[in-house]
């Protein structure tokens, strides 16, 4: 009833929430997502996603439909690696963004050990900026990181979203006093985006805290000591947006590969792309 194939280009639009960034991720026609979508809501006799001109938005039914279809390809892929008897070796090093502590990612990773065991997986997790030196200097295998800015079409598009500013409950910027800031140390691709959509703006500002974990933004955050650049879907809890500052504009998420192509490196790849909704939620 549920094809494989279109549940993964399902996965596929609902992460990117679009038809045609999910034509490029997989590698086919926009017309060929959109048959494989048609023909998964007729399976399910449901609509699955809004879309018109502009936008496309998952439906209730669309929402329900992840879950499961996580569930399905997971255990296709787990039946295919069993029948083929194809065993994964070798030593994988894989660097993921700070952004992604708080988020289910942790569950992605026990699945992939799971399937593969003779995988040595080697994890760091850093700042999005120090991922991507690492990575061009042969020192990563595999990043999931923010990419640079607008025109860095590095790497396969995981996940689309917009970058606001967050802070305590309650808290309200002063417009006639430098807006307090807290920030990564460089070279944090969020806070060169913050300092720069700032002084284009023409707001002073000033830092209040720098730390190189988000744990430690977050206390400060919370303990009201100014405000933070952060991904729309991954607010922490205790913390909100803060209205009255500039556009911070989007950001995107991308999956970027070494020197190095090796057999472990793109079946993480596999399993991170079609797990990348998880990557919006709390673990």
């Amino acid at each position: 009833m549920y094809d494989p194939v279109q549940l993964r280009t399902f996965l596929t639009v609902a992460q990117t929430l679009s038809f045609t960034q999910a034509a490029g991720r997989l590698g086919v026609r926009q017309s060929t997502v959109s048959q494989h979508v048609r023909r998964l809501e007729e399976a399910a006799g449901r609509p699955l996603f809004l879309r018109d001109t502009h936008s496309v938005e998952l439906t209730e039914d669309g929402e329900a439909l992840l879950g499961f279809a996580r569930t399905i390809l997971e255990a296709h892929e787990r039946a295919a690696a069993y029948f083929t008897g194809t065993r994964l070796r070798g030593r994988l090093r894989f660097g993921a963004s700070e952004d992604f502590v708080l988020t289910r990612l942790p569950e992605i990773l026990e699945g992939f050990r799971h399937q593969h065991p003779e995988v040595d997986l080697e994890l760091s997790v850093e700042l999005s900026g120090t991922l991507h030196e690492r990575l061009d200097a042969g020192r990563l295998d595999l990043v999931l990181a923010k990419r640079r800015g607008p025109g860095d079409e590095r790497g396969r598009l995981v996940w689309r979203d917009r970058m606001v500013w967050i802070g305590a409950e309650g808290l309200r910027v002063d417009p006639d006093r430098p807006v307090p800031l807290i920030v990564f140390p460089p070279p944090g691709i969020t806070r060169a985006r913050a300092l720069d959509v700032l002084e284009r703006a023409g707001r002073e500002w000033r830092i209040a805290c720098t730390s190189g974990s988000l744990s430690g933004l977050i206390a400060a955050a919370r303990a009201g000591l100014g405000v933070m650049a952060h991904t729309r879907g991954l607010i922490p809890p205790g913390l909100v947006r803060v209205p009255g500052l500039p556009d911070l504009g989007p950001v995107e998420f991308a999956l970027l590969r070494g020197q190095r192509v090796s057999p472990p490196a793109e079946a993480l790849a596999a399993a991170v792309l079609s797990g990348a909704d998880r990557l919006t939620r709390a673990g």
